[in-house]
């Protein structure tokens, strides 16, 4: 199982690197100092795309964790939920660390440094660990999450098993060691992902009611 779980995380340690220094770059850029910081207004076109990745990858939280997943869940084969779910958890987490990175981008070059209160460190600090949360759960968790999905959905199929909906009942398999063991697996790295997840949309929702209290007219 360790096999299964580290074998592709040599390329992740490497984009993991570049992102955490891609940002301390961003947050600390060298020669940025202004004693009297002046207003820093946006372009239109970058206050459009800061909302829309914003609002885009707050969208997407809400309908993955409340409405795609729970509605598949009850209502589709055990095992058509789980290949939905093995194409879905990639894009989603991709798409979300890519949308998260765009939002920080902005948010920086809007508040450089120098410029921080405490409310706006809170900000920075909620949205790169959103950002590095998606990126770690993307890079290190979902691909192992798929590879159990893969090996435990073939298991239970040679038993007969997969086609309940709404609820999981591993039948003789219980019994299987081998099979208890991936099982238990797949499970520790699920609920890793769900609580990541529901840490990310902290995040989003913390950086939600900070636009709500910026927006003076409505």
């Amino acid at each position: 199982m360790d096999r299964v779980l580290f074998e592709m995380t040599q390329p992740a340690h490497v984009v993991t690197l570049l992102a955490v220094s891609v940002i301390a770059m961003l947050m600390y850029p060298q020669g940025q100092f202004n004693p009297k910081p002046d207003l820093i207004k946006l372009s239109p076109l970058l206050s459009l795309i800061y909302l829309s990745t914003f609002m885009m990858h707050f969208g997407s939280q809400i309908w993955m964790t409340f409405v795609s997943g729970l509605s598949l869940y009850f209502n589709v084969p055990r095992h058509t939920f789980g290949e939905v779910q093995k194409v879905l958890f990639p894009r989603y987490f991709s798409v979300n660390s890519f949308l998260s990175l765009v939002t920080l981008v902005i948010f920086l070059k809007m508040h450089p440094a120098y410029s921080w209160d405490a409310y706006v460190g809170i900000q920075v600090g909620s949205m790169v660990l959103c950002f590095l949360l998606e990126l770690v759960i993307r890079l290190y968790l979902a691909p192992p999450l798929v590879q159990l999905t893969i090996i435990k959905n073939a298991i239970e199929a040679k038993a007969g098993l997969g086609m309940e909906i709404g609820k999981y009942n591993p039948g003789p398999l219980s019994k299987c060691p081998h099979y208890v063991k991936i099982h238990q697996t797949f499970r520790k790295v699920h609920m890793a992902i769900a609580i990541g997840n529901l840490i990310t949309m902290a995040c989003t929702t913390l950086h939600l009611h900070y636009l709500s209290q910026k927006m003076l007219v409505i």
